[in-house]
């Protein structure tokens, strides 16, 4: 393993501690699914974020001055037989670049020596249940050595302040690793796509969980660990149910198909949605509407630049489908006004009620401020239009090269006596992922195609 990525991370991590800071960061828990079964396991992104280790129950402690200790599990042979070979305090320093290394079974014993005489300790609050109060007894433990010359840490800071702001801007080892995730997510939603369409063909009766499973299959074919998130295929008026999960609905001819669904590749996540008719084509309503989604994506692909702010990708979407919406009777011209009312009073949140991207890295909604940090003292006040509540605004994160966000306009219609019925049930969502370039934005997860005459030819 290549651990300068890792090694070079906790340095810049280190000199941001201050005078006498240590830092402690623990990874996941095992968590138990049923009786003798755990869930499958998954690290803490910021603990392999600084180590590359996806071992379970660890610690990694940095100290001010750039050393890192890892605490790990022993190597035990009658354990490593029942749940696999453990890399081991005396391997870990080389493997893992870290200066020294113990077992986690003396992590109570060593902590207390580790704290005392620091200055400020820092770990990510609210990450993990219980950190806080075993952070609150090895401090206890300084300060009953403090008539023997020991000083406690005063200050607690939060670690996730400088891990956000670090992982939001990605460097070339993760972009490699995130492209390779969103070329082998791609190549799922193909199978799916050809899948649905060929068995429709047969005759066949397809239901949600066979394209669930041309995912799985994909995901795992090419080394992909697992789904980033639960993957979402949503036949025909399922689509309209944001967070709907591949069950077993039937997939009709003549029904869209919503799929959203990406792996997780080496820690890193990947997030495509496609939405495609289940027999190969489009009929003239599913088009007009998908034409429009897809026109609102290009319009926020334009704007997602070095220099432009966050929102402007959502700003840009929202005007394009508010003026769609008005055109194709979704919103009624004479009941909602102008474009700039509907907009003005969110009329279109009837039909899109989402933004249209979040960060994207270890976390399928990864962490980093989505406030300008230089500008957080700017606040102005505003009332919702549709929930009357206040909201206070700050100026939006202004983006940078090496940011990854995805681009994710949607369209989703109930039915409705205001709405032409020929629009009833259709939801529609297309999501790419975006690397903020140093002249625009560099889409990673087109190797599935988006244009309705690609989707039918590829589906023939």
């Amino acid at each position: 393993m290549n651990h300068e990525p890792y090694s070079s991370r906790r340095a810049r991590v280190a000199a941001q501690l201050g005078e006498g800071g240590i830092a402690i960061v623990p990874t996941a828990p095992e968590r138990a699914r049923n009786r003798d079964s755990d869930y499958l396991y998954r690290h803490d992104s910021y603990f392999y974020y600084l180590t590359g280790f996806s071992e379970p129950n660890a610690w990694l402690v940095l100290t001010a001055d750039g050393r890192s200790l890892l605490f790990c599990q022993p190597k035990d042979l009658e354990r490593e037989i029942w749940d696999g070979i453990r890399l081991g305090p005396e391997a870990a320093p080389a493997a893992l670049g870290v200066d020294e290394a113990f077992s986690v079974e003396e992590l109570h014993q060593r902590l207390p020596q580790l704290l005392e005489n620091r200055t400020t300790v820092w770990w990510p609050f609210a990450t993990h249940t219980g950190l806080e109060g075993r952070i609150d007894g090895w401090l206890t433990s300084v300060r009953a050595r403090v008539r023997y010359g020991a000083l406690a840490p005063e200050g607690q800071r939060d670690l996730c302040a400088i891990l956000d702001e670090m992982r939001l801007v990605k460097d070339a080892h993760e972009l490699d690793i995130m492209r390779r995730a969103a070329r082998i997510s791609a190549g799922a939603h193909v199978r799916a796509m050809q899948r649905s369409a060929a068995m429709l063909r047969a005759g066949q009766d397809v239901r949600e969980y066979h394209l669930d499973a041309e995912l799985l299959h994909e995901f795992r074919q090419h080394g992909s660990q697992y789904p980033a998130y639960g993957s979402i295929v949503a036949a025909g008026a399922n689509a309209c149910v944001l967070h709907y999960r591949a069950d077993n609905a039937p997939i009709r001819d003549g029904e869209l198909v919503l799929i959203d669904a990406g792996c997780e590749l080496d820690g890193y996540a990947s997030d495509i949605t496609r939405t495609f008719p289940a027999n190969g084509r489009f009929t003239g309503p599913q088009r007009a509407l998908y034409e429009l989604v897809l026109a609102s994506q290009q319009a926020a692909i334009d704007a997602t630049k070095p220099g432009a702010r966050f929102t402007d990708p959502h700003e840009a979407t929202v005007k394009v489908l508010t003026q769609g919406m008005l055109d194709l009777g979704l919103l009624d011209k004479h009941q909602h006004g102008t474009l700039e009312d509907a907009i003005a009073n969110r009329h279109y949140f009837a039909h899109y009620m989402h933004r249209t991207g979040h960060w994207l890295g270890m976390d399928v909604h990864d962490v980093g401020s989505y406030v300008e940090p230089s500008e957080i003292g700017q606040v102005s006040e505003r009332t919702d239009p549709l929930s009357g509540e206040l909201i206070k605004d700050r100026p939006s994160r202004i983006l940078r090269p090496g940011m990854v966000l995805t681009i994710e306009p949607g369209l989703y219609v109930r039915p409705s006596d205001k709405i032409p019925k020929e629009f009833w049930n259709i939801g529609i969502r297309i999501e790419d992922d975006a690397v903020v370039t140093e002249t625009g934005c560099e889409l990673i997860t087109r190797d599935v195609p988006v244009e309705p005459d690609a989707i039918e030819a590829l589906m023939r």
